[in-house]
């Protein structure tokens, strides 16, 4: 007897990632020039915040830090990169399945205006890009003497 794990999202999930692979695709079809990006796949991010600063933790296995690129610009935080599939042979290459995406992916933040835009750093470890922000310090409250 044959027992099988009943999952009853998995239908959605597959419906869902098809369509996105079809509107990909198309998009990604037009290469013209334009400066639209577009994104093969979509790291996951937690993002905290504590009293200091803000921190981004992105996954993404099997890219390079050094081939991420993140650029600040006006007031936005951009996250561009790609993970390749490792080099084919001609004929069988032993894979009977792949679940894992390949391509270039594209996330973008707006920061708020307490963001020190100037001091952000970043670093990649085990899969995992970590951005941190640190935050301005808090302008205090001028007092103005009153003149009589």
């Amino acid at each position: 007897m044959l027992l099988t794990r009943y999952e009853p999202w998995s239908a959605m999930r597959q419906l869902q990632n098809e369509m996105s692979r079809v509107f990909d695709s198309a998009v990604a079809g037009a290469e013209d020039g334009s400066n639209v990006v577009t994104s093969r796949w979509t790291p996951a991010v937690d993002i905290r915040e504590d009293a200091e600063r803000f921190v981004i933790a992105a996954d993404v296995p099997g890219v390079d830090p050094e081939d991420i690129e993140l650029t600040m610009e006006n007031g936005v935080l951009t996250i561009k990169g790609e993970r390749t599939l490792e080099a084919k042979d001609e004929g069988d290459n032993g894979y009977r399945r792949v679940e894992r995406v390949y391509g270039s992916f594209y996330r973008r933040f707006t920061l708020p205006d307490t963001a020190d835009a100037e001091a952000i750093s970043a670093n990649g470890r085990h899969g995992v890009l970590e951005v941190v922000i640190p935050k301005r310090a808090a302008l205090q409250p001028k007092r103005i003497a009153v003149a009589h």
